[in-house]
């Protein structure tokens, strides 16, 4: 049932209720001398940790994160110092353990204050390595993590796995957009045609389905070889390639240049906003960049998205 549920998240299907009750969790037979690791109340993330301490008796303290992630609750600061003081004492920990320790996920560390914490509970925080599954070798070498277990990545893997909840995500505005398509589509000499909204609106939706390919699967994917840190570009780049790709497998059904150059710019400018949007699955963007590539991208998308239903337009004529 939870690979079933994991895949289903991973899909984007009712992701933000997928969380646990916040508390204090034992895996294996732990006693008051084990280990207490700290995390997040997503679902996703306790199963990672879990299925990471397998054969491994520990204690889990779940905080309350309203159900995001370590990384991001700690970026919004519910993953915090307060929280995990609020915990401590709410499950009494101090009556559960015998020593005054708890590992908190080092992507948590934004967050989390370990000077406060040993100030207001008399827990000491050690911060663990980034991934769950470096934590038994990090227990085994008493509690000390190398380089490899600081260092954050962002592998093909990684990134591959990202890319069914950004089309979740994309498809969700997707139906609105095709319908705008055909309708588009039907317009011609004789005002409105219904054959023609047919015909052209399934052309429009090929570009549709390419800019989504390309800037929810493709850029993702490819991320470290194209071209530039703004991901917007990086999708206008893959968009671009995708799109002139598209072009002679459409060509017989377009008509005119201004008909091939439409559908080229629509499908390049829906593949520069979603892989803008990936830019808060990553692991190397800020907030401020985020924002400051919206403002100087979004105006670009919208402009281009127009010019491209002008021309659409216009090529019917």
């Amino acid at each position: 049932k939870d690979r079933v549920s994991t895949i289903a998240v991973r899909c984007g299907i009712r992701r933000d209720k997928y969380l646990v009750s916040p508390g204090l969790y034992g895996i294996g037979s732990p006693d008051p001398d084990s280990d207490v690791l700290v995390t997040a109340n997503y679902k996703l993330t306790f199963d990672h940790l879990r299925s990471a301490l397998r054969g491994i008796s520990a204690w889990i303290l779940v905080l309350d994160t309203r159900g995001v992630n370590v990384w991001c609750a700690a970026g919004k600061k519910i993953f915090s110092t307060q929280e995990l003081v609020n915990r401590i004492k709410a499950v009494s920990l101090e009556k559960v353990v015998a020593h005054k320790r708890v590992i908190v996920p080092q992507l948590g560390a934004t967050g989390v204050s370990a000077r406060q914490v040993k100030a207001q509970s008399g827990f000491r925080v050690v911060y663990g390595p980034v991934r769950a599954w470096d934590i038994p070798e990090f227990l085994n070498k008493g509690k000390k993590a190398d380089k490899s277990m600081r260092q954050v990545t962002f592998t093909l893997f990684e990134r591959f796995v990202l890319t069914p909840v950004e089309l979740h995500g994309a498809l969700k505005i997707s139906g609105i957009a095709a319908l705008m398509l055909f309708v588009l589509s039907g317009i011609g000499p004789g005002i409105f045609s219904f054959h023609g909204a047919w015909e052209r609106g399934l052309i429009s939706l090929s570009a549709l389905v390419t800019g989504l390919i390309s800037g929810a699967v493709l850029t993702p994917v490819l991320l470290p070889v194209i071209p530039s840190k703004k991901f917007a570009f990086k999708g206008i780049l893959m968009g671009g390639v995708c799109g002139l790709l598209l072009l002679p497998l459409i060509w017989d059904h377009i008509g005119s240049m201004a008909g091939a150059a439409a559908l080229v710019i629509f499908s390049v400018m829906v593949s520069s906003h979603l892989a803008m949007n990936f830019t808060g699955a990553t692991p190397f963007t800020s907030p401020s960049g985020v924002e400051k590539e919206m403002k100087q991208y979004i105006p670009v998308q919208v402009t281009g998205i127009l010019v491209s239903a002008g021309l659409w337009i216009y090529s019917a004529f």
